[in-house]
């Protein structure tokens, strides 16, 4: 493996770094589950909206562009703004206790959500979600570098990052059941209920390891790297950028197609979907309608495959990037390629069970490149960067990804929608409040606008295979750490 050495600014002082981890390896690994578990958290209460935005937009009255608004945008804009000054503070201050603070916050906002009673108040309690949510990753991704060596960091990563698709699996499956036994107010209530105690095990669990890390230091720096200092660094390492646009890429895709995945099966498949949430209701023993069914199933298949995914991207990085670090580019690269044909067959297929089917291959593959992008993200800046990096990445990440594309997605779907519309006379405005045969080519004209939204959001894919190899090709390089 070569590397180049690291032009670290002269009035820069990077702390001393330890071999060892600073704790035990049974310690170590009780703080991986919970952090990890704080993540699964902080997905459930961040993605449940997305199996409820079905009964929201019908109670609420809404429209395609308003779902992507209050599940992306709003969400979105406070949560990366914030994401920064909270990583400066995670640099020099107890990392434990910023976790656990901001999970009982965004907790107690999603709580909140059922009281919404229009569309703003969602708004502002979806904002108060993303406010705590900012608390969560940066500190935690620069406590995790800080437990595990440098050659399980992108496994460690991807294992934090496991959360993702298992929040999202319990929050469609929790969700969609809540919804149709209770509604979906109830659904929120439940949702924001386990963070208290996570919160609780974070402040009171989890160790800060600095401390004990200076202790074993043969030499303890305290100076820290400034904003400024850290994004003139990062400025010449092209690697960060191009794996930050390459990850966005696939969060726009990603977040885009959360809120309306649900919708295009209910909109397109209804027949089939109250037929299938009868059947397993009956295999099950369970009261399981459309919605229930849905989220059971999406979650599930989805959830499971994309926890597998994200798993399976940080093993396979460390695995083969140990004798070239340019394998950390190579799968999510691929896996970005393939994902579109096999996303483009799921939504086209004229049977949902197929497609559901299929969407697993698609979980699979869409996850495989956080292990690679978080641990390339944290390895080309020195230790007292690491947090502020991270926050940056996500900062990338989350304000293309989650901001807009969701909205992109529901603003397509409406723009379709009112096209296949136009030809009887209808608009997305005038289907509100449509009855009778209008109401039925409604429907239609709603179903394929939700169609084609996914179907041309998903050709992104092939900007994000083009970042990635283009990190590939500066890796080695810019690696430091």
């Amino acid at each position: 493996m070569t590397t180049a050495t690291p032009d670290v600014e002269p009035h820069v002082a990077p702390p001393a770094t330890v071999g060892a981890p600073p704790f035990s390896r049974g310690y170590t690994r009780y703080a991986m589950w919970l952090l990890m578990g704080i993540y699964v958290i902080n997905f459930l209460d961040r993605q449940v909206i997305n199996i409820l935005a079905e009964p929201i937009k019908q109670d609420l009255k809404l429209a395609d562009w308003q779902l992507g608004l209050m599940s992306g945008l709003a969400f979105a804009v406070f949560y990366t703004v914030l994401g920064i000054p909270i990583a400066r503070m995670a640099e020099r201050k107890n990392r434990a206790v910023i976790i656990g603070t901001s999970v009982a916050v965004w907790s107690g906002f999603t709580a909140l959500c059922a009281t919404a009673g229009n569309f703003w108040q969602l708004v502002l309690y979806r904002i108060g979600v993303g406010v705590g949510e900012a608390g969560c990753t940066p500190p935690a991704h620069s406590l995790i570098v800080d437990y595990v060596p440098r050659e399980k960091r992108a496994s460690a990563l991807a294992f934090y990052s496991m959360g993702t698709p298992i929040g999202s699996l319990l929050g469609l499956v929790m969700g969609g059941m809540v919804a149709d036994a209770y509604g979906w107010r109830t659904a929120f209530l439940i949702a924001g209920v386990p963070g208290l105690l996570f919160a609780a095990l974070a402040i009171f669990t989890l160790k800060e390891p600095r401390r004990i890390m200076a202790q074993h230091a043969a030499k303890v720096t305290a100076e820290m790297a400034s904003f400024s200092e850290t994004v003139r660094y990062l400025a010449k390492r092209n690697t960060f950028w191009f794996i930050a646009f390459a990850a966005a890429i696939k969060a726009f895709i990603g977040y885009g197609h959360a809120p309306f995945t649900a919708s295009f099966f209910l909109r397109n498949h209804t027949a089939e979907i109250a037929q299938l949430a009868d059947f397993w209701g009956d295999i099950l023993g369970i009261d399981l309608g459309p919605i229930g069914f849905i989220g059971l199933a999406l979650g599930v298949i989805s959830g499971s495959a994309g926890a597998l995914g994200a798993w399976m991207g940080g093993v396979i990085a460390d695995k083969f990037g140990k004798n070239d670090l340019r394998a950390y580019m190579v799968t999510p690269a691929i896996a970005s390629l393939i994902t579109i044909p096999v996303y483009i067959v799921a939504v086209t297929i004229d049977s949902a069970a197929v497609a559901l089917c299929i969407l697993a291959i698609n979980g699979f593959l869409g996850t495989l490149w956080y292990g690679p992008v978080y641990g390339t993200g944290q390895s080309v800046v020195p230790p007292h960067m690491r947090a502020t990096a991270a926050a940056l990445l996500l900062f990338i990440i989350n304000l293309v990804g989650l901001g807009l594309g969701p909205l992109a997605v529901g603003i397509v779907s409406d723009v379709a929608a009112n096209t296949f519309l136009a030809a009887d006379g209808l608009s997305v405005s005038a289907c509100k409040t449509a009855v009778g045969a209008a109401k039925a080519t409604c429907a239609v004209g709603v179903g394929e606008g939700v169609r084609w939204a996914l179907i041309i959001s998903t050709l992104f894919g092939l900007a994000a295979f083009a970042c990635f190899w283009l990190a590939r090709r500066t890796i080695r390089e810019d690696t430091v750490s």
